[in-house]
């Protein structure tokens, strides 16, 4: 495990903040219980500082996993990408959701897109390719995506239209549970 570097903190930053925009700094400054961001085999961890210090005895082929892991950066491009297990840290701060109804959560949690007939709320002054998270109308958090249009643009839209490209979702821990960690 080390810590990111500069370019890896930016993109891991970048991200973040597309889902809670200046809200991340919630998940940076805990002065109660500091946590620190750990890179270990293209992996992101949020970890608390004092477990972090603890895993630095162990072996680098030995470690599994340490804290939540966040995401992961790709091979290729060197992207970041958000998994679900992110979900429970970003949705306590996320600036905008959305709110699916019942008949829309089980085609969501199944990998499909939010269509407009399955919104039930929507927030305010959301604009398009913005980053939300996707809730029960429970306010249970289910997943998160980017929305495909402004929320003006939605209230004008056919009910079968896409309203929210999904980006990850609960029913992923059973679709991917090979890959996921």
């Amino acid at each position: 495990m080390r810590p990111l570097t500069d370019q890896e903190t930016s993109r891991l930053f970048e991200k973040l903040a597309s889902y809670m925009g200046r809200n991340i700094t919630h998940l940076i400054d805990r002065p109660d219980d500091p946590h620190v961001f750990r890179l270990q085999r293209d992996r992101v961890y949020y970890v608390r500082e004092s477990i972090a210090k603890l895993a630095t005895s162990v072996a680098r082929d030995k470690l599994l996993s340490v804290g939540t892991c966040l995401g992961k950066f790709t091979k290729k491009t060197g992207k970041f990408k958000l998994h679900i297990t992110a979900l429970d840290h970003i949705a306590p701060h996320a600036k905008y959701k959305v709110w699916v109804k019942s008949n829309g959560e089980m085609p969501y949690l199944y990998g499909n897109h939010v269509v407009k007939a399955h919104v039930g709320r929507m927030s305010e002054d959301t604009p398009e390719h913005q980053g939300v998270l996707v809730y029960a109308m429970n306010d249970t958090p289910l997943g998160f995506g980017v929305t495909a249009r402004s929320t003006a643009e939605v209230r004008r839209l056919d009910p079968t239209a896409i309203t929210v490209f999904r980006q990850a979702d609960a029913g992923e821990y059973l679709r991917e549970e090979d890959t996921l960690f």
